[in-house]
């Protein structure tokens, strides 16, 4: 019986163990995610509520802690318009006067009812050309041509017209007023309470519905809008991060260490989108069911 029990111990600390190993984070950004922070978008009926949503503790979005002071950090929201473009940039202080941008989402308005979103990764925080966006799979049944007669199943992405989501009413509206968040660096919402980080194993399950509802792109489809955001960019020289997802925090630097900087440039394809059209993306897979 002793021998039976001890065997079984082993056997579920191995089991453990793996599992350790394999849920563990690759960078920093695995600590905040962006299907959630889209979710939380497409929730959300102005960008007031979509910065509390962001920063509820309830939402399991942010696991944040850049600066390791043990609490979670506070994110903020800030649009920058140009035209019917908008970039919502979500950032957050490591101090009195450092900051650092975690994510873009890109809005733009291609139709008198038609709107395309996505949303990119800071380069501090993630892979480069970490991209997601809402879409739609349509599947037909089609019959073999030749051989055996199996029935094949076509695949078809389609765009995702996001013009119904509320805050995409509410930021095309003609009462809108640009949105930057009035919070900072020990100046939040009465309300909010910071809470300490979760672990990450923990973390990636509680999020793990998100990831089921968006899907990762290679393509950067609002051009214009990144270039907008380009030189508005926030990168932290106090932030050192690398492929292990560790950070650290230099508290003894007492110049301003945040600064605004052109993003790298990385090379991506780009599919132009017509005005007034949103048409499926053409990709398909051919198997079997």
């Amino acid at each position: 019986m002793k021998k039976t029990l001890a065997l079984l111990f082993i056997i579920f600390g191995l089991t453990t163990a793996r599992c350790q190993e394999e849920i563990h984070k690759e960078y920093l950004g695995d600590n905040f995610s962006l299907e959630g922070t889209l979710t939380a978008f497409k929730k959300a009926t102005s960008l007031e509520q979509f910065e509390r949503l962001l920063n509820n503790r309830n939402s399991n979005i942010n696991n944040l802690d850049l600066n390791n002071d043990g609490a979670i950090d506070y994110i903020n929201v800030a649009d920058i318009k140009n035209g019917d473009s908008h970039v919502l940039v979500l950032s957050t202080f490591l101090n009195e006067t450092d900051k650092q941008d975690i994510a873009t989402i890109s809005l733009d308005r291609t139709g008198d009812a038609e709107a395309l979103l996505q949303i990119e990764g800071d380069l501090d925080l993630y892979a480069a050309n970490t991209i997601l966006e809402p879409t739609e799979e349509k599947e037909t049944l089609q019959e073999s041509t030749g051989g055996p007669n199996i029935p094949t199943i076509e695949v078809e992405s389609l765009l995702v017209n996001v013009w119904a989501w509320p805050c995409v009413h509410y930021i095309y509206g003609t009462r809108y007023v640009v949105w930057v968040s009035p919070y900072r660096w020990n100046y939040y919402p009465h309300r909010w309470n910071p809470w300490r980080p979760f672990a990450y194993t923990l973390f990636y399950i509680r999020c793990a519905p998100y990831r089921m509802m968006f899907h990762t792109v290679a393509t950067r489809r609002n051009v214009a809008a990144k270039t907008t955001y380009l030189y508005n960019r926030h990168s932290s020289t106090l932030l050192l991060n690398n492929s292990r997802g560790n950070s650290i925090f230099n508290k003894k630097i007492n110049v301003r260490n945040s600064k605004v900087i052109p993003a790298r440039r990385i090379l991506t394809r780009t599919i132009p989108v017509r005005k007034g059209i949103l048409s499926g993306l053409g990709i398909k897979r051919t198997g079997r069911r």
